[in-house]
């Protein structure tokens, strides 16, 4: 479906792909971001704007407010659970209170609680009368010197909810304070928040796997500027779109989608409508169950750009890589720049990139950026043989595709700097720190022709630069197949398997992991 406003030829037309098919495991995929603010704490436009917004403006299905704990006051709370309780209607939106719980990370770090029950939910204090927040600081505090923690640390958060584990939903995530798995309650926290407007955190459920915890993927748009479900990246430390996640759930209900995020039939998206599944006979992504022998896994893929890889791995890492470029066949003379990742894993993460590429003995005939978030983040040529780039990734990869002829007699280097965060002074000017680095390195285009794929890994998180060949065919939209899974268990006695696709523009999704138990 195409639609357009042929009143506004400003607004760019946008295509949507429909995909019905009877073997999928629900009716239809439902759309949630389960981390939600507004002005009533730390964001803007008003609560009742943001929910309408989601609804109606980015479509989603299900919608969770994430208002941040010690800024929330009393009466604003109460206002929030009438208003969810208002526009909450079964079989077309489903919405839930929750809050953020804002602990250092040496605390346990930020943890979303979402209210799945349907009473009235135990914030900001419990039944018993004690303080749920991780501490107070708001307006009605007038000036009040003192300022007091209250469920502090995590473990007590745990305490207040751990009674009802059905009726809440604990989500872990990275963005201002990061959460450290060193904690983590198995009954409370289902799901784990890999991305958001703050940046793409795959290296966070990587690391959940390898520590053994049976929690599924989520992402979130964590939108503080009132666009929950399609936030628009660039604005200071959201550099990327606000993510959401699919749900595959029976119906459209607060219980079916409540068992569905407790269950972990999740996958996380970076903020696309696209979908994944992952099957292992009766079981779905997210289940945990025995089997004996070797387990045939069956997965697919819908998309929009098209996809350029899909990657399963388990709590060793990567085990498994399915590469669309290949399949479809490389060019002669199409390749691709890729760079990315982040600095550090906090706060302050992204990197800023500037940098040029230099082509000798070669013809750069054309060339496309791919990944940029917004027009400050772009290429442009400098030269007959350079071509000049800039962005900032915020654990996301951005990319040049380009076009050479005489490949196989190229000669092509890239050397460029690698900024961050000015806290003192003027932006624009970049960091006055003088450490700043700087990274050069150089190929020829018969090494790219004989190995396909050149990586160099840096220093930070997740960041490299790496060379590619390309197909001149567009990559497919729909990917499905399988794969077999060796029955060995993994060091926790399971094995964990989790499935990610990324398209050619960066656009990702993570599917929750099946946790296989061999006999």
């Amino acid at each position: 479906m195409t639609a357009q406003l042929p009143d506004h030829p400003a607004v760019k037309p946008q295509t949507f792909y429909v995909t019905i098919d009877r073997s999928l495991e629900a009716p239809r995929v439902f759309y949630a971001d389960l981390h939600v603010h507004s002005e009533d704490t730390i964001g803007t436009n008003s609560t009742t704007y943001n929910l309408t917004y989601g609804r109606d403006v980015s479509g989603l299905d299900v919608l969770a407010f994430a208002h941040n704990d010690f800024n929330i006051t009393k009466a604003k709370w109460d206002k929030t659970v009438e208003l969810m309780r208002e526009i909450h209607e079964e079989g077309q939106f489903v919405a839930y209170p929750g809050t953020e719980w804002c602990g250092s990370s040496c605390a346990g770090g930020d943890h979303n609680v979402v209210f799945l029950h349907d009473h009235e939910p135990e914030f900001p204090y419990l039944k018993s009368g004690e303080h749920v927040r991780s501490f107070e600081w708001n307006e009605e505090m007038k000036g009040a010197a003192t300022i007091e923690p209250g469920a502090w640390p995590l473990e007590e958060l745990w305490a207040a909810y751990a009674k009802d584990p059905e009726g809440h939903l604990l989500i872990p995530h990275v963005g201002g304070r990061r959460c450290i798995l060193d904690w983590h309650h198995p009954q409370l926290e289902r799901l784990i928040e890999i991305g958001s407007s703050w940046g793409h955190f795959g290296w966070l459920y990587q690391e959940a796997i390898e520590r053994g915890y049976k929690i599924g993927a989520s992402m979130a748009g964590d939108e503080h500027r009132g666009r929950c479900g399609g936030g628009v990246p660039g604005t200071a430390v959201f550099g990327t779109k606000g993510g959401m996640s699919g749900v595959i759930a029976p119906a459209l209900t607060r219980k079916a989608i409540a068992e569905a995020l407790r269950a972990r039939h999740t996958f996380a998206s970076t903020g696309e409508r696209t979908f994944g599944l992952v099957r292992c006979g009766p079981h779905i992504m997210g289940d945990d169950f025995k089997h004996k022998g070797p387990a045939t896994l069956e997965y697919r893929f819908l998309g929009d750009t098209g996809w350029d890889e899909i990657v399963a791995f388990d709590h060793s890492g990567p085990i498994w890589r399915r590469d669309l470029q290949q399949e479809l066949g490389y060019s002669a003379r199409k390749i691709r720049f890729r760079w990315g990742g982040a600095r550090i894993k906090d706060r302050y993460r992204w990197a800023a990139w500037k940098g040029k590429i230099t082509i000798r003995n070669a013809v750069i005939n054309d060339f496309n950026g791919r990944g940029f978030e917004h027009t400050e983040e772009t290429c442009w040529r400098e030269s007959a043989t350079q071509i000049g780039f800039r962005s900032d990734t915020y654990g996301d990869v951005d990319a040049i595709e380009i076009d050479v002829s005489h490949l196989d007699t190229a000669v092509i280097r890239v050397e460029g700097t690698i900024d961050g965060y000015v806290k003192v002074g003027d932006p624009l000017k970049g960091n006055p720190f003088v450490h700043c680095p700087t990274f050069e390195w150089e190929i020829t285009g018969r090494e790219l022709l004989a190995q396909s794929r050149l990586r160099n890994e840096l220093p930070g998180v997740e960041m490299f630069l790496a060379f590619e060949r390309m197909s001149e065919w567009p990559a497919p939209r729909d990917v499905s197949g399988q794969l077999e899974i060796g029955a060995q268990n993994g060091p926790h006695g399971h094995r964990p398997v989790y499935l990610f696709g990324r398209q050619v523009d960066d656009a990702k999704v993570w599917c929750s992991a099946l946790f296989i138990d061999f006999d």
